[in-house]
Parts: structure tokens; sequence; C-alpha cells
């Protein structure tokens, strides 16, 4: 092999290296997640200013500022728990925990991508270093941070939320932050061993009433929105009461993955790998948009 095949090789390999490292930051910022932030452009479709130029790219903006913040709060908490990670048969495959990205180089990572919104910022610090091993306070707190992003949301474009829209909001992220725990309660009876300090605290009973009892009060919450003197008067409908519809078999589908499936561990995967919660999600979406802007 002469000295061009030799340097090529080198240049391919530190290539390679690179390539790989970049792609093992990218997964400390999961950007898979950021599909949460959508909630940050609900105000658009629920106040009706979805086709205004500007209040659109305010809440774009916005969207991607959560992203980038969220991700800051992703690599900080990889940081805090690496060492629980390592002894996680799953999350032993992050970056940090299996070695292939340094604790200097995450942090570099979080000031990179640490956003302005200092609020959700701190709250969720306090979440990863000490509010999540607190029981029902831990899904609280996750709960609230997406009411923030959506009055961060309402914010940016300058539109008044309805009281509907914050209280569906955090019942629905409650009522999939309990289905999560109960993947842990599963995982803890099958082997013996907590994954959180705070999984003690909580058992399949206790977890399947709350699913029951979260899941009803969104329903209920989404029907009195939708027949709310105040909601058909700012869209001049009766009938977004039908979309109520897409709300209740979304619901149980997702009861239906966590309990016959066991599969709640992961919302973000749920809805983006299973096709029956995509076509309800977009049928919602499309008969709600149908009916405020067409009908």
């Amino acid at each position: 092999m002469n000295e061009n095949e030799i340097n090529n090789r080198k240049a391919m390999q530190s290539a390679i290296g690179k390539c790989e490292k970049l792609n093992a930051i990218l997964k400390i910022l999961r950007p898979a997640q950021w599909i949460k932030n959508f909630f940050v452009l609900a105000p658009l479709i629920f106040g009706g200013a979805l086709f205004q130029l500007n209040s659109f790219c305010a809440g774009i903006i916005t969207f991607f500022a959560y992203s980038f913040a969220a991700s800051s709060i992703y690599c900080f908490n990889d940081i805090h728990d690496v060492d629980d990670d390592r002894r996680h048969p799953e999350k032993c495959h992050r970056p940090i925990a299996s070695g292939m990205v340094s604790v200097s180089q995450a942090y570099g990572s979080v000031a990179k991508v640490a956003g302005v919104i200092m609020f959700y910022w701190l709250l969720n610090l306090a979440y990863c270093a000490k509010l999540k091993q607190y029981a029902i306070i831990d899904v609280c707190v996750v709960a609230f941070g997406f009411v923030l992003r959506l009055l961060a949301g309402g914010f940016a474009v300058d539109i008044v939320l309805s009281k509907w829209i914050v209280l569906m909001t955090f019942l629905i992220t409650l009522f999939m932050s309990f289905a999560k725990r109960r993947d842990d309660v599963l995982r803890m009876e099958a082997t013996g061993e907590a994954p959180r300090k705070n999984t003690i605290r909580y058992n399949l009973t206790f977890i399947n009433q709350t699913i029951t009892i979260t899941a009803s009060v969104t329903l209920v919450c989404y029907i009195m929105y939708t027949v709310s003197p105040e909601v058909t008067g700012k869209f001049h409908t009766d009938y977004l009461y039908l979309t109520s519809i897409f709300v209740l078999v979304g619901l149980l589908r997702y009861i239906q993955i966590a309990v016959v499936d066991k599969k709640s561990g992961n919302p973000t995967k749920i809805i983006l790998k299973d096709h029956f919660t995509q076509f309800v999600v977009l049928a919602w979406l499309i008969a709600f948009i149908l009916i405020i802007y067409v009908f």
C-alpha cells in the first residue's frame, strides 16, 4: 500500500469518526422528541390564525426556541443520570452512558442549544435533579411543561387562549405521563428493581385508576370546550362536538397500547410509529380545520 492510499484511508477513517460523533450528539439532542413542541402551534389552529403569515412565523420561531431548550434539558438529564443509565438495559446505549460522547462534550452541547425560555428551562432542571423523585409531582411537572409550551405559542402570536385549551393540554399530557409510568411499574414487577426512586410509590392498581380518571376528565373537558358558548360563538359553528369521536377513539387506543400491549413507555414513539394513532390524530385535525375554516 503506497503513501497516498494510506493517507486516503486515514482521511476516510477520520471522516467516519466525525460522522459517528455527530450522530451521537444528535442522539443526545433527541430531535424526534421535538414533536412534543407542536403544542406551541395549537393557538394558531384554535385561534383561527393558521393562515396569517405573521402569526405563523411567530409560532414557528417559538417552536424551535422550545425545541432547542428541550434538547439542552435532555443533555443535562443524560449527564445527571449517567450512572443509572449504564445499569439500564436500554438506556445504557445512550451516547454518554455508552462512552460515545464524554461528559465534557455533552456540557458543550448544553451550552450550544440552551434556549431563552428560562422558566421552562429551570423548571425542567429542577425536575431532573429533584422533582422527578416524588410520585405524582413528577407527572404534574411534565404536564405543566406542555402548558408552558402552549402559553408561549399563544403569547408569540398574540392570541388569548381558551381556558379549555389550557386545561385539556394539562390533562392529556398528564394522562400520557401516567401511562408512561405504568411501563416503569411493569418493569419493577418483572425485575424486582425500581427504574426510578419514585416508582415504589406507584402500583398497577393506582396507575390504572389514574389513567382512567385523567382520560375521562380529558374527554369531558374536550366536549365542554366544543359546546361552550365562547367557542361556538367564536367559530360560528355548533358542529365542533362531532370531533369528540376522534378524541374518544384516540384515548381508547392509547389505553389499549398501555394496558393490552404494555408499550406505553415512550409516548413519542407511539405517535411516530402507531399508524392507528396517526390516522386518528390526522382525522381529528382535518375534521377540526374543515369545521372551523370551511363549513
